[in-house]
């Protein structure tokens, strides 16, 4: 098979949650558990920083793998999903992996993955674990797929586990509360291996340090070890003096991450790179800290999130996907000066319109469009909703006539945001 034959294969023999949603979700730990071991179990071959939570999951992967590259180390990131090409979710070094590297493990592993009835994910994150031990990696970022107890990923021995944060999602999947949630994604604390949590939060800490405490775990937040002094911008950047409370050290830092919600996830990275410095084998210099942040993005290629298209009419575009996201999202127009906003929006079906209409601006003008994808929500079915909560809406047949469509209503002083779901993100990247 060739390359575009193979991920035909992957993407058809094995459905992907991003391509069908919760009918391609294999839960539980056996199948992964078992095609490793014929790997070899390439997965113990390097330190490991296993990431979860429900938003923030990847702008603090590609951050800390920024991070721990400058400190002069074959980092492996692995993430999902995809925005436009699939090996953008496995790179060595922000390079992904080759085309011919794909085809030949499908090619050699074809029959074994089949016997072991894997899901897409679980092959993805078998290649991610296996392609990272061929090419020498040192330390691999691994984000959670979904949940945290029985995703794929779980089979890792971290240096430290990460939960971001605790939203509702997937709640046909992980619970229909954030203490269930906060279960599910907790399961990725190992015995003796200290958690660090983004957001505290009274709805579900106790859920997560009672999960710590049966397994000697210790359970860092990130807001009692670092502190936001200053936020502000600075052209293509954001610039946070950050204080370490346990000393009063002080960080001017720089991320080309735009969005008030980074604040969190900054304070996060701080957390892991600070304790993995201080707490293990590896060594993360200041300057290698410092300057991994600002070159995030041109180190991994990392994109979608706040990202500016356009300063003057102002468009923007983010993969938030979910109520939690959008919130954030919502509170960020708040804060961005413009006359009329416009929306372009599309969702997957599966997911709670209503709930994610409900938290964004009741002025907007919203068009309404459905992504090329199988999960997509049709438009009339979006504007159902949109009707029922009073919006000023309508329609237009596909994403990129969408788009066009609203830069031709923009004045200069006017805003476009372009949202609500990563296949829309994708078309317009």
């Amino acid at each position: 098979m060739n390359y575009t034959e193979t991920l035909d294969y992957l993407f058809n023999a094995l459905p992907s949650f991003q391509q069908v949603g919760t009918s391609a979700y294999k839960p539980g730990l056996e199948r992964i558990t078992e095609f490793c071991r014929k790997l070899g179990n390439p997965q113990r071959n390097y330190f490991v920083i296993h990431i979860a939570g429900t938003n923030g999951k990847g702008s603090v992967s590609n951050m800390l793998a920024s991070v721990l590259q400058q400190a002069g180390y074959q980092v492996g990131l692995y993430t999902s999903p995809h925005l436009n090409d699939f090996r953008e979710r496995i790179r060595v070094n922000g390079e992904m992996i080759s085309k011919q590297k794909v085809v030949n493990f499908v090619g050699k592993y074809r029959k074994d993955m089949e016997e072991c009835e894997l899901s897409f994910f679980e092959m993805t994150t078998a290649l991610a674990f296996d392609y990272f031990a061929q090419s020498d990696v040192e330390v691999a970022v691994i984000e959670c797929g979904l949940g945290g107890r029985l995703d794929a990923t779980n089979i890792v021995i971290p240096q430290v586990s990460v939960i971001t944060n605790i939203g509702l999602e997937h709640t046909d999947l992980l619970g229909d509360s954030l203490p269930k949630i906060a279960r599910e994604k907790a399961g990725i604390i190992k015995k003796s291996i200290p958690v660090i949590v983004g957001e505290k939060n009274s709805a579900y800490n106790l859920v997560i340090e009672d999960i710590a405490a049966d397994r000697r775990s210790e359970v860092i937040y990130s807001g009692e070890q670092f502190e936001c002094n200053l936020q502000q911008s600075e052209g293509e950047y954001q610039r946070f003096d950050m204080i370490r409370t346990r000393d009063h050290q002080q960080y001017t830092l720089r991320i080309p991450l735009l969005g008030q919600y980074q604040r969190q996830n900054l304070a996060t990275v701080c957390t892991i790179a600070d304790y993995l410095h201080e707490n293990t084998p590896l060594t993360i210099s200041r300057r290698a800290f410092v300057e991994g942040l600002k070159d995030t993005v041109e180190t991994t290629g990392f994109s979608g999130r706040w990202q500016v298209l356009s300063t003057s009419p102002y468009i923007v575009c983010d993969t938030a996907h979910n109520a939690h996201g959008l919130a954030q999202v919502a509170q960020q127009i708040a804060t961005t000066n413009h006359n009329k906003l416009y929306c372009v929006m599309g969702f997957c079906s599966d997911k709670d319109i209503k709930a994610m209409l409900r938290l964004l601006p009741t002025d907007a003008h919203y068009i309404f469009t459905s992504a090329q994808a199988r999960r997509a929500a049709q438009s009339e079915q979006i504007g159902s909703v949109a009707h029922e909560l009073g919006l000023n809406f309508e329609y237009r047949e596909d994403v990129k006539s969408a788009v066009e469509y609203a830069k031709g209503l923009l004045e200069p002083e006017d805003m476009l945001y372009i949202g609500g779901s990563t296949f829309v993100v994708s078309e317009i990247l």
